[in-house]
């Protein structure tokens, strides 16, 4: 980790109220899932994979996995993340494998590959985004899966645009206050295609998650209307137009290496 990566473990509890607890927390989770249900379908089905949730954080996607039967190693920087995560999988009567670490430091804890590799919400947190792409192909097998999902610059542009905050637009939509939920390092999604294929991997699916609730201009409509909206968020979901106003998105990546 360098300083400028992002520990949580001052914010480990907003992110549990102000995230997962909300009503875009509950999309996000909704298709995220969705995504990953499809991804495991590549996979043969009586086989338990071994799979890196990489800056897993509160474990919601770890134990979900866990509980099909697969065998899951989570990371995170985070000591309290880490904390949170092992508490839902005791609640769960989970047993999945717990790591202290930054990705970029776990050569010292892991030697093996795995079948699927997870790294959600993260590149937009850290300064050297390339390392991190390196380090987790290394960790992946030869034809396993990448699921990769980064916050879009893009999105973020225009959701500052259309609230008016043209003197943000200014700065480069650089952060004026250093703990907060927005990222750090907001990614333009073409550098992290070309990163992805320069690393050799071949991307099979590009997802957008949050598509129209975060530009909703009556934000009560997202919790009176909450089931109309998800269908039509997963409806759009795949779709260029808004893929790629998207507040986040999802690639789904394969390692070409043999």
């Amino acid at each position: 980790m360098t300083k400028q990566d992002r520990n949580f473990d001052d914010i480990s509890n907003k992110f549990a109220k102000n995230i997962y607890g909300t009503t875009k927390g509950q999309i996000r989770e909704t298709i995220v899932w969705q995504e990953l249900e499809n991804m495991l379908a590549f996979y043969p089905s009586n086989k338990p994979l071994q799979i890196l949730d990489a800056g897993g954080g509160q474990g919601q996607l770890a134990c979900k996995l866990a509980k099909l039967g697969h065998q899951v190693t989570l990371c995170d920087i985070s000591a309290q993340m880490l904390a949170l995560a092992k508490q839902q999988a005791q609640k769960d009567d989970l047993t999945l494998n717990f790591i202290h670490s930054s990705i970029q430091l776990l050569d010292s804890h892991i030697k093996e590959q795995f079948d699927l590799v997870i790294c959600h919400a993260v590149l937009e947190w850290v300064a050297d985004p390339i390392v991190i792409l390196q380090t987790l192909k290394k960790y992946l097998k030869p034809n396993g899966y990448l699921s990769l999902m980064f916050y879009n610059y893009h999105a973020l542009l225009f959701k500052t645009v259309t609230l008016g905050n043209f003197g943000y637009t200014q700065t480069g939509l650089a952060k004026r206050k250093k703990k907060t939920l927005s990222p750090d390092f907001p990614r333009v999604p073409n550098d992290v295609y070309n990163w992805l294929t320069e690393l050799k991997f071949d991307i099979t699916q590009t997802t957008g998650i949050r598509i129209f609730h975060d530009y909703l201009l009556n934000k009560s409509k997202a919790q009176t209307d909450f089931e109309q909206l998800l269908e039509l968020e997963k409806q759009y979901c795949h779709e260029d137009a808004y893929l790629k106003i998207a507040r986040y998105i999802l690639i789904t990546a394969k390692n070409r290496d043999k």
